[in-house]
C-alpha cells in the first residue's frame, strides 16, 4: 500500500521504509539509496542526512576510539541517534539533525 503523503519511490519500496533503510548500515546505505532514488525528495533527504551524519560520526569514532571512556559514551549516543532516526523516517517524519539536516535538505 503506497503512502500517498510521501509520494512514490523509484526504488519500488514504500518511501518510509526506503528512508528507514537508508540509515540501516549508516552512510553506506545512505549512499546506496541516494544514488538509486531519483524521484522521492523524502527518501533522498534521509539518505543524504545518513551520509552526512554517519560519515561524520564514523570519522569522529576513529579518533575517539583511542579514548576508552569517551568511546563507550560516543557509541551509546550514536546507537540512540541511529534508532531515533530510523523510527522517525519510518513514521514519515522529516526529522532534521542540526546543520546536517539543512545540508541534506539542500542536496536532496
Amino acid at each position: 500500500m503506497e503512502n500517498k503523503s510521501l509520494g512514490k519511490s523509484s526504488t519500488g519500496i514504500e518511501p518510509n521504509m526506503a528512508a528507514l533503510l537508508s540509515y540501516l548500515l549508516g552512510f553506506i546505505t545512505g549512499v546506496i539509496f541516494y544514488l538509486v532514488e531519483k524521484e522521492n525528495k523524502f527518501v533522498r533527504f534521509h539518505a543524504m542526512q545518513s551520509i552526512i551524519v554517519f560519515g561524520t560520526l564514523f570519522l569522529a569514532g576513529v579518533i575517539i576510539g583511542f579514548i576508552p571512556v569517551l568511546s563507550v559514551i560516543f557509541w551509546t549516543a550514536e546507537l540512540v541517534l541511529w534508532i531515533v532516526l530510523m523510527i522517525k523516517a519510518y513514521q514519515g517524519e522529516k526529522f532534521k539533525i542540526p546543520i546536517a539536516g539543512d545540508m541534506a535538505e539542500k542536496n536532496a
